[in-house]
């Protein structure tokens, strides 16, 4: 049976899968590191996780499999998760897939080491989240649950 899985960590976008799982009477799991207020909905599940690294992630990574989304915008458990057979989906509705994670991991860690050396004065972060990254969230969403339901 089809689950979505959250990794809930500087997720914005939890009521809204919330709302959308909930329409497909899906089991969802809210899984992180603590700090979350839980949800009072019978189909949403909050897992807190031991402190740690990677700890919320091995979690998910462990669990999800053929016909389960997990919306995360973590790379290395975007990569674990797709060879668990999972649909991986960022915050903003894009898609991490076979075709692109390769390209995603090396560009991560080309930012990583160039944020390392600093050679420019290189600042972290990126664009804001925006209502129109919320909205193609949540079709993409909607069309990974219908798929995954479907059998795909």
């Amino acid at each position: 049976m089809t689950a979505l899985y959250i990794d809930a960590d500087a997720c914005p976008v939890k009521q809204e899968a919330e709302r959308v799982a909930t329409r497909h009477g899906l089991h969802m799991f809210v899984v992180s590191n603590g700090g979350l207020r839980p949800s009072q909905n019978p189909l949403v599940e909050t897992v807190i996780v031991a402190e740690g690294a990677d700890v919320a992630d091995m979690w998910i990574a462990e669990r999800c499999g053929p016909g389960d989304v997990v919306v995360t915008g973590d790379i290395p458990l975007a990569a674990k998760c797709i060879e668990a057979g999972a649909c991986v989906l960022r915050h903003n509705g894009e898609r991490f897939t076979q075709a692109n994670i390769g390209q995603q991991l090396a560009m991560r860690d080309l930012m990583a080491d160039l944020r390392a050396a600093n050679p420019l004065g290189m600042q972290g972060g990126g664009k804001g989240f925006t209502k129109a990254d919320r909205s193609r969230f949540l079709d993409a969403l909607e069309r990974e649950l219908r798929a995954a339901k479907a059998g795909r």
